[in-house]
Formats: structure tokens, sequence, C-alpha cells
């Protein structure tokens, strides 16, 4: 199992952990629900037009501080396992960092979430 850096840590506080299971590989790639939704929706957009790319994360310290890719084509099978069953909001600033990360030569490279997300900006009301 992978654990990207992003995850460091929501592992153990109860949040809401899913992975995306790569190919027939037995990859398994742990995100946090939230992270997921926004990458379904930045790598089925790119798989609509037939867009292959590289998908890249730093690894958690435990599975050795390393970096991982995996190849995003149309002819590997890709699963979103999440943990919950609710849909996080969306963060449109978010969704659009990673796409241009995404249209890059370097593929999409994984990024936290900024500041001032939709779920902050309830809790604050």
């Amino acid at each position: 199992m992978h654990y990207p850096r992003c995850c460091r840590g929501k592992r153990t506080d109860n949040s809401h952990v899913g992975k995306i299971l790569y190919g027939d590989s037995g990859v398994e790639i742990v995100f946090d629900d939230r992270d997921m939704a926004h990458l379904q929706l930045v790598i089925g957009a790119k798989l609509r037009r037939r867009e292959s790319f590289f998908f890249s994360w730093k690894d958690d310290p435990s599975v050795g501080d390393g970096r991982s890719s995996i190849w995003i084509d149309a002819a590997i099978p890709l699963y979103f396992k999440y943990y919950g069953s609710k849909q996080p909001t969306i963060n449109r600033e978010w969704l659009e960092l990673l796409t241009l990360s995404a249209n890059s030569a370097q593929g999409m490279q994984f990024m936290d979430e900024p500041h001032g997300t939709p779920d902050q900006a309830k809790a604050k009301a």
C-alpha cells in the first residue's frame, strides 16, 4: 500500500481515508476521501479526452519518504474506494490547480488543498 505524504496524520485522526486501486497490479494508493474526490474529477476529465499522463506524489516517511508516480491511461482500470458515503464540497480553486498540473509536461503532482477551503468557510459561519 502506498501512503502519500498528504495522508500523514490523516490515517490516525479518524479522517475518512479511501484508496485508489491501480489496474491489476495490486497497487493501492491511500488518500483522504476529500483529496480523492478532487483527484477523481481531474483524472476523469483527462481520461474522457483520452489524455494519458503521469500522476506523482511524495510518499509518507512510513513507506520510504520518497516519491511515487503512476501512468494514468484509459486502458488501465482505476477503482476509487471511498471510506465514507458523503460527497465532499468541491474546491474549484484546487481543481484548477490540479488540472493545470495534470496538463504540464511533468504530469499531475499531488498538492495539498489551498487555504480558505469551502469546509473551513462553513465552519466559521
